[in-house]
């Protein structure tokens, strides 16, 4: 296993923003992230866990310490009459993953498709899009815990799912090596919750399609939204949706329709325990901060409103300069405070 020193991470990361790790290593075994972490300890150095670089945002003075670049590879399948479980290791690519599991006449993860990143990431922050999260078919994720240097096996309830979350995210204890999934059995998908994509499909919410028509069906939906990683798509530089959409009590919701102007319509989503969730992108766009609104080297994307994008050169200071100008603008009009979903790291220069 080689250590290297002064690597820069933003290549590593989709926005490709960000300083570089003092020290950085691959590991594809256990073994191999044991020994890792024991170099960290001895040298008295953070660990920094690297995923796809997906969700994550690098600030321009890098991370001063070690960053370890998880890359355990293996999918079994343990076949049952109507079901499989699945292991995956945390290394495996995500959105092969699911094409895979979509080969093989396995649904559940249909609706997840085009999401970059690794097998690994998805538990942290509940992965989820077009009605499903990846919750809904975890059984159990294999965690190396950093305060007693063994493996657990942690199931759904204590992993504390919740609304792009866990126990896992910003964890300085849980290093996640493996996800288990049951993923049923059969060419059609699991029901379609998501309008606009039962829409896509030409089938009532609810309604089943084929799980390989879902998975098309999303990737064009995502790509269409700059929410697939490509080269030749410059709209794709960003981390995805760059803030959560909002949950909020009744009298929270009462206070924000207040605020609107005659006749305009807010979308709004049931949540659970009498909660709404509202849409990030619709507030962002309706306090001021329109698609293709820019800010020198970076600004939202002209196909999501949700997505902050690095228009080429930026540095993180510019991202998160943007971040925060939206935070101010939705919280002036709206009273709702916008919450990062990309996990945001290292030193300020």
């Amino acid at each position: 296993m080689e250590v290297e020193h002064d690597v820069e991470l933003a290549p590593r990361t989709t926005l490709g923003v960000g300083g570089a790790a003092r020290l950085m290593v691959r590991v594809t075994t256990l073994a191999e992230l044991a020994e890792a972490l024991a170099i960290a300890q001895a040298g008295g150095d953070r660990v920094l866990v690297l995923g796809g670089g997906s969700n994550l945002v690098v600030r321009d003075g890098g991370w001063d310490g070690l960053a370890i670049q998880i890359a355990i590879p293996g999918i079994a399948i343990e076949d049952h009459a109507d079901h499989a479980i699945v292991a995956a290791g945390a290394g495996v690519v995500w959105d092969p993953f699911v094409a895979q599991m979509v080969d093989a006449g396995l649904h559940g993860l249909e609706c997840l498709s085009g999401i970059p990143g690794l097998v690994g990431a998805t538990p942290m922050q509940n992965v989820g899009a077009y009605g499903q999260a990846v919750a809904d078919a975890i059984v159990a994720v294999r965690a190396l815990d950093r305060t007693t240097g063994e493996v657990a096996l942690l199931p759904p309830e204590a992993c504390e799912f919740d609304y792009r979350t866990s126990v896992f995210k910003g964890s300085d204890r849980w290093i996640v090596v493996e996800v288990q999934f049951r993923l049923g059995r059969g060419e059609d998908s699991a029901p379609i919750a998501y309008p606009e994509l039962a829409r896509a499909l030409g089938i009532a919410e609810g309604a089943r399609a084929p799980a390989a028509d879902v998975r098309r069906t999303v990737i064009e939906l995502r790509r269409g939204k700059g929410m697939v990683v490509d080269p030749l798509d410059p709209e794709s530089r960003s981390a995805g949706s760059f803030f959560m959409n909002p949950i909020v009590d009744a009298a929270t919701l009462a206070e924000v329709q207040a605020r609107l102007a005659p006749g305009v319509k807010m979308p709004c989503f049931a949540a659970p325990d009498g909660h709404t969730k509202l849409s990030a992108g619709w507030l962002i766009e309706h306090a001021g901060f329109a698609k293709g609104y820019t800010v020198g080297r970076v600004g939202v994307s002209n196909k999501h409103a949700l997505a902050l994008v690095n228009r080429g050169g930026a540095k993180a200071r510019e991202l998160l300069a943007l971040a925060r100008e939206i935070q101010d603008g939705v919280r002036a009009r709206f009273g709702i405070s916008l919450h990062p979903e990309p996990v945001i790291v290292g030193r300020e220069t």
